[in-house]
């Protein structure tokens, strides 16, 4: 009978140790989904100047500078 008590107990500690593997993988793939959000937010502003700046040269463009004229105007030069 002591054999049988022992193997309900550690079949009970199995399933607690299942339910901790399970929690730590969810919790693992929250922190991955968070950091992947994160790094999305971070790139947003970066593409929105981006457009703002290949915007302004196409209309330096379209005012008849030249290429490198047009980009550091953008940039910020005279």
């Amino acid at each position: 009978m002591s054999k049988e008590k022992k193997s309900k107990k550690c079949r009970r500690g199995t399933k607690v140790l299942w339910y901790a593997f399970g929690a730590a993988g969810l919790g693992a793939r929250g922190l991955t989904a968070l950091g992947i959000l994160l790094v999305a937010l971070m790139l947003y502003p970066i593409k929105h100047q981006s457009k703002n700046f290949n915007s302004c040269v196409e209309e330096s463009l379209e005012k008849g500078s030249g290429i490198s004229e047009s980009v550091s105007y953008c940039n910020g030069g005279s």
